[in-house]
């Protein structure tokens, strides 16, 4: 799709600056659209536990309180940025920075449909496992650069419980390799065709427990934001933040909400493929839906329930997230990557024929 237009470009413009404005294009056409979503998405998520626990929600600013995110962001760009006295101010800059970087930079390998992607690269598994693993140093440097106690104690357990449960989802990532027989993303969702028994939900249906689980605690969301337990830490690693820059770190919550959605989509759901392809009379009434209308549903679905755990579940002890973590998902996964093993050895199913 882009290299048409870098073609064009370069027709009349030298080549470096015809690849220059193509980059520009492709970083906005993907960007932008994610934090509108991830503006709206805070709205969603007040509005939906609003009606669950029997609330309004945002109602005041625009009709149905639909302008209340622009209200909000416009808040957040206008109070002032604080810095402590004793903080290392280079690296308290840099924290958001390091949190929100890599959340966008994963999107350029998310297909959006067949042949709808920025780069589709053959290695786009490993690259998001790569580049997501950075996020990590976000909440460290965070909470090490304001030079606070609460701040520290806050990102010593952010750190730890995101690596713990990267490694779950890493194993999870592997069963999908071995299922798929590769790491590009489109093949994925290709090797998912027909039908939704051919998806690969029901051979890794643990997995896709465990990987949305681990996402849950990836983007500290209920029931395991201990890092942000108000209680006990003082709202976490950004506890000393304020303004644009706390605004950041939670623009870079809700990016990887949406990022881990539209991995579980692509990886267990069939992507953008219609759930009732092979089913004659379903098939032809839903052939007007496009893929990307397939994929947002799923998506949409997927963000509904991270927003109906959030108004359901109490916060867990620390102890108890770190043992699920350890001692559940990871010896689960282990076992999974040899069961896998094991139906593809026996050519087990649709999946592995």
């Amino acid at each position: 799709m882009f290299d048409a237009l870098q073609a064009f470009l370069s027709t009349f413009l030298f080549d470096w600056l015809a690849i220059l404005i193509t980059l520009v294009i492709q970083t906005v056409v993907v960007v932008l659209p994610i934090m509108l979503v991830v503006a709206w998405l805070t709205y969603a998520e007040r509005k939906v536990i609003g009606f669950m626990q029997v609330r309004m929600g945002p109602n005041r600013v625009g009709p149905l309180g639909l302008l209340q995110p622009i209200a909000d962001a416009l808040k957040l760009m206008t109070k002032e940025v604080i810095f402590p006295d004793q903080a290392n101010k280079y690296l308290f800059i840099i924290a958001p920075i390091l949190a929100l970087a890599p959340a966008v930079a994963a999107w350029a390998v998310i297909p959006f449909a067949d042949g709808m992607v920025v780069a589709d690269v053959n290695a786009g598994l490993l690259y998001i496992l790569a580049v997501t693993s950075i996020i990590v140093y976000g909440t460290i440097v965070a909470g090490w650069a304001s030079n606070s106690k609460y701040a520290f104690l806050g990102a010593l357990r952010g750190s730890a419980q995101k690596i713990s449960y990267e490694i779950a989802m890493g194993f999870a990532l592997v069963t999908v390799l071995m299922i798929s027989g590769s790491m590009n993303l489109t093949d994925i969702v290709n090797g998912q065709q027909g039908g939704m028994l051919n998806w690969y939900l029901l051979p890794l249906l643990p997995m896709f427990f465990v990987y949305f689980i681990s996402g849950l605690a990836e983007t500290n969301r209920t029931p395991f934001d201990v890092i942000e337990g108000e209680a006990e830490i003082v709202a976490g690693f950004h506890v000393d933040y304020s303004g644009m820059t706390f605004g950041v770190f939670m623009l870079a919550e809700y990016a990887m909400m949406i990022l881990i959605s539209f991995m579980t989509a692509i990886m267990f759901l069939g992507g953008w493929l219609s759930p009732f392809e092979g089913i004659p009379v379903l098939e032809t009434m839903f052939a007007w839906v496009p893929q990307l209308g397939w994929l947002a549903f799923k998506v949409s679905l997927l963000l509904f329930i991270f927003l109906w755990l959030r108004a359901t579940f109490p916060r867990y002890r620390y102890d108890q997230l770190m043992r699920l973590g350890w001692k559940v998902l990871i010896p689960l996964t282990i076992l999974w990557v040899f069961v896998v093993g094991a139906m593809k050895y026996f050519s087990f199913g649709p999946w592995f024929n």
